[in-house]
């Protein structure tokens, strides 16, 4: 068993910590090796590709070899299914922390809150899809990632901070100060834009999701209808698109992992659990 490898891999008495965090390091990284190439060779994978840099990062967080809060950050083009897959990992890393009694495990920072406030334009407008159809919200510069970079950075160096809120029913309010977060173990972000240049230095971890062109059209369209865009829809899924070529896809390139946004929801929570079955060998 993992267990016994590990136990012979030096002690944790005094100067021996960091040596054993070290050569445990090593053996883990093989073990997620494993896990990784498994799961990339499975018929309709979650995983598209990975960096084999991730693993051995991986295995320094779990080995204590880092010890440090980690960052996440995941995007892809509308409708590729981040959201989802953000809100499983959160789901799935916060019921491993409740059954072994883990505070704090993991905040989320959510991208599309850093978008401006432009409520005084949609009432000018008349209503938001008539604002949508002249304000490019498919551009990093209609979101204040250098405030969100900063909250980041204050989770992550132990501080709590207050994060905005935008309100995505249709009136483009932000309300500031608005969200109270508290440091944790894990930080994790999802957005359009959540590794172009402005941010993606505050990520550990960068995953991008990637999506086939049908599913992602019928997705959006689904929600378009729910958020009341009408005939502005195709203009805004054209701009979507044009848009994405330039600032999203691009970050596929700098990605540690890319994920199938048309995978199987119950597949990505059997594979973070293999990872998370690790921890719990090791320390529970």
């Amino acid at each position: 068993m993992l267990q016994n490898i590990l136990n012979k891999t030096g002690s944790t008495n005094g100067n021996q910590y960091i040596t054993k965090a070290s050569e445990m390091s090593d053996v883990l990284e093989n073990y997620l090796f494993n896990i990784f190439e498994k799961e990339l060779n499975t018929p309709n994978s979650v995983l598209l590709s990975y960096k084999p840099i991730v693993v051995k990062k991986i295995a320094a967080y779990i080995s204590g070899k880092i010890n440090m809060p980690a960052s996440i950050g995941i995007s892809g083009e509308t409708a590729s299914g981040k959201s989802t897959i953000t809100m499983d990992l959160i789901e799935t890393i916060e019921s491993f922390g409740t059954e072994f009694g883990v505070p704090d495990i993991i905040t989320r920072v959510n991208t599309d809150d850093y978008y401006y406030d432009r409520s005084e334009m949609v009432k000018a407008a008349g209503s938001f899809s008539e604002f949508a159809k002249n304000y490019d919200l498919d551009s990093p510069d209609a979101l204040e990632l250098e405030l969100m970079c900063e909250n980041i950075k204050e989770l992550l160096a132990g501080k709590a901070t207050y994060l905005p809120k935008y309100d995505m029913s249709g009136t483009a309010i932000r309300y500031d100060n608005y969200t109270y977060a508290k440091p944790s173990k894990i930080i994790i972000s999802e957005g359009l834009f959540t590794l172009t240049d402005k941010v993606r230095d505050a990520f550990n971890f960068k995953i991008y999701v990637d999506i086939p062109e049908n599913i992602k059209r019928t997705r959006f369209f689904i929600r378009a209808e729910e958020r009341g865009l009408g005939d502005s829809a195709e203009i805004i899924y054209a701009n979507a698109n044009k848009k994405a070529e330039f600032y999203i896809r691009p970050c596929r390139n700098i990605a540690d992992i890319v994920l199938s946004g048309a995978a199987d929801r119950i597949k990505y929570k059997n594979f973070l659990n293999k990872i998370i079955g690790l921890i719990q060998e090791i320390y529970y």
